[in-house]
């Protein structure tokens, strides 16, 4: 029997090029959702070009996306392989007690307490359930777990766990807006729904910013990584690993993984270091670090196995090729926050600003998570902070509740 084209555990194929931007879009919504897939590259396989002009009329259109049924998509967009793969893109109601704009371990976590108190409860998440957690290797220091976990699958328990109590999750799913609507708030859908609710968290996360040089997509968890805390432990006995960024945290987490390799590099673009004066001295005094500044990445190069082996730089206009096991990349954090269109305080780098019951300015609009100000953007405080969100909601509920009943 043919896997169903729908199956989460069906390989796909796309077909493409590795400057194609389309098939670097394709790819990564396809491994966010965790959909296993071929990858083809044109110019490393042209024998295989022949099959993408046969499908296209002898046209040469990339990304073709080709399922195991046989049909195909050509230049999909994100919304019509969601749609393809059978995503739950449709509220079932057109109300909820809480609508969480945000999926991840937070989202989840808030959405699991309110669902267990018999809330009805929706997760409206722009990517698949999990958030970064999902697409994160493996976790060392997730308390309950000796041995570690797979972020895939910490995310899968987490997702299993919130629908077992009734959680409703919309898979590739955006919030584009936020209003009032008394008594309620209206959270507009990208697919172009809506849904009401008097009580909404924001727990969209933040995003990390990545240097777009080539290779960097398809390295990402492969020797490409953005926590050090998280996966520094993964390289000891390292001979070189690799820090991009010159600034705090960029050298406070070079620091951290000294302990695990004998070298680490700091690459900067800027001809200085941003971080504090302290941190400098101890970075450049370190006889484990060295500095290139005025140092550029241009690509990250994998190996046979499909794991990071070089980075090329253009140090100060030289071309250098940089031997690496593992590079992190911290060059800032953007909150996910650009469809609140002003309705919440934010704090100079647009991190959301909150009480300490994670309540924002606006009454019934809570946050928490990395997209919150003064989170610490670690797994274990993120579910941390979504239990706490959710027993601060839990009051506010039960106040809106008594008001409704009041004034009925």
């Amino acid at each position: 029997m043919s896997p169903s084209p729908n199956s989460k555990d069906s390989p796909l194929i796309v077909y493409g090029a590795s400057w194609c931007p389309d098939c670097r879009r394709a790819k990564q919504f396809l491994a966010s959702h965790r959909i296993a897939y071929k990858w083809i590259d044109l110019e490393t396989e042209p024998d295989q070009v022949a099959e993408v002009e046969s499908r296209n009329g002898g046209k040469r259109i990339i990304p073709t996306v080709v399922f195991p049924d046989g049909t195909f998509l050509t230049e999909p967009s994100n919304d019509e392989l969601a749609d393809r793969i059978g995503l739950s893109r449709t509220a079932s109601s057109p109300t909820y007690d809480l609508v969480i704009i945000g999926g991840g371990p937070t989202g989840l976590t808030t959405a699991i307490y309110g669902a267990r108190e018999n809330a009805k409860v929706l997760i409206v998440e722009k990517s698949a359930p999990g958030g970064q957690a999902g697409i994160t290797e493996s976790f060392d220091n997730y308390p309950g777990f000796p041995d570690g976990v797979g972020g895939t699958e910490l995310a899968e328990r987490m997702t299993r766990q919130a629908q077992r109590y009734g959680v409703e999750i919309l898979e590739a799913v955006g919030a584009t807006k936020v209003t009032r609507e008394e008594p309620m708030f209206r959270i507009e859908l990208s697919t172009g729904n809506h849904v009401l609710a008097p009580a909404v968290l924001i727990a969209s996360g933040s995003t990390y910013r990545r240097t777009e040089a080539e290779g960097e997509a398809d390295l990402i968890g492969a020797g490409i990584h953005f926590c050090a805390t998280c996966d520094g432990p993964f390289y000891q006995g390292a001979m070189n690993l690799t820090i991009v960024g010159g600034g705090n945290s960029s050298l406070e987490e070079g620091l951290f993984l000294t302990q695990f390799a004998d070298c680490v590099t700091v690459v900067q673009a800027l001809p200085t270091l941003t971080a504090s004066k302290l941190l400098q001295e101890k970075v450049l005094n370190h006889p484990k670090m060295m500095v290139l500044v005025k140092a550029s990445v241009k690509s990250f190069n994998a190996n046979d196995q499909g794991k990071l082996e070089s980075i090329a730089i253009d140090h100060d206009g030289q071309d250098v090729e940089h031997h690496t096991e593992g590079a992190f990349i911290f060059i800032g954090l953007d909150p996910n926050t650009d469809f609140l269109d002003g309705l919440l305080d934010v704090d100079p780098r647009g991190f959301i600003l909150t009480d300490h019951m994670f309540q924002t300015n606006v009454e019934g609009v809570f946050a928490a998570g990395d997209v919150r100000s003064g989170s610490t953007k670690q797994i274990a405080s993120a579910v941390g902070e979504g239990a706490a969100a959710a027993i601060q909601i839990r009051y506010f509920l039960e106040k809106f509740q008594e008001n409704v009943e009041m004034h009925s």
